[in-house]
């Protein structure tokens, strides 16, 4: 039996990361961890199931306190980054499903998890086709080395670009020789009309009501196009690589950094 601390539970993922606890025979909720509602049971909460659950509003004493396993954080950039590290320092597993890691955080995070002999994931998606969406990507740029990618979401979302767009930009450029695109004396007439440039590719961010999650990645070649598309209609799409992450990271002793490294 996994035991796991959840923090964010009254989020949209964060709801439905606790059906899934519910819902996996090997799956137990210890604690949830949420910046109001400290001392209630989760089943308190409004909108929740019937889950015995003390909620605190303290990591650092949830951690301190609660018997865990796996810490699984779906709250914001700034707490992910802190949580994820406590987690560490009270050897529990984390798995982080914030975006805003830096190369630098990554390299350091990851040299204490070895040195502590604990997994710990971070995923800037957990969309399973998502990730394959990513990974059909880089395959791609092998072969076509001009690409722009368009990501949409929800009008809530804090970072611009997602997570996921930047890694999906990552793994094309370890593939795809620097490049500046477009033509080499074009001019924005309106400042950010190209989007955001990463060593030539561009991304562009939508924000609006009513989008969830999608990305497209668009490529362009000698009298052809290849676009490759991923669309998250609900929260539920990601929960499989949740519970993914959660069986994986009790697997490994180091970080793992996005999905797409633990998917075979």
């Amino acid at each position: 039996m996994t035991s796991i601390i959840l923090a964010g539970p009254r989020g949209k993922m964060g709801r439905e990361a606790v059906q899934l606890i519910r819902e996996t025979e090997t799956f137990e909720l210890a604690a949830a961890v949420d910046s109001k509602n400290a001392g209630k049971q989760l089943a308190e909460l409004p909108g929740m199931p019937d889950e015995q659950a003390l909620v605190y509003d303290d990591m650092r004493t949830c951690l301190e306190e609660a018997e865990a396993d796996v810490l699984v954080d779906l709250t914001t950039p700034s707490a992910g980054k802190q949580h994820l590290e406590l987690a560490l320092d009270h050897h529990v597993r984390p798995v982080v499903g914030t975006t805003g890691f830096t190369d630098a955080d990554i390299e350091r995070l990851r040299e204490k998890a070895e040195e502590k002999e604990l997994g710990a994931i971070i995923a800037p998606n957990f969309a399973v086709g998502a990730i394959l969406m990513m990974k059909l990507s880089q395959i791609a740029a092998k072969y076509f080395s001009d690409a722009e990618i368009i990501e949409m979401h929800h009008d809530n979302k804090l970072d611009a670009p997602s997570g996921t767009a930047a890694k999906t930009a990552s793994m094309i450029n370890e593939i795809r020789p620097h490049k500046l695109q477009g033509h080499p004396e074009e001019k924005e007439q309106q400042e950010g009309a190209r989007g955001a440039e990463t060593d030539g590719l561009r991304i562009h961010s939508v924000r609006l009501p009513g989008l969830v999650a999608h990305q497209e990645v668009l490529f362009g070649g000698s009298g052809q196009t290849l676009k490759i598309r991923h669309d998250s209609y609900n929260r539920q799409s990601f929960m499989p690589g949740v519970k993914l992450a959660v069986e994986q990271v009790m697997q490994v002793k180091t970080l793992v950094y996005g999905l797409e490294n633990i998917i075979e």
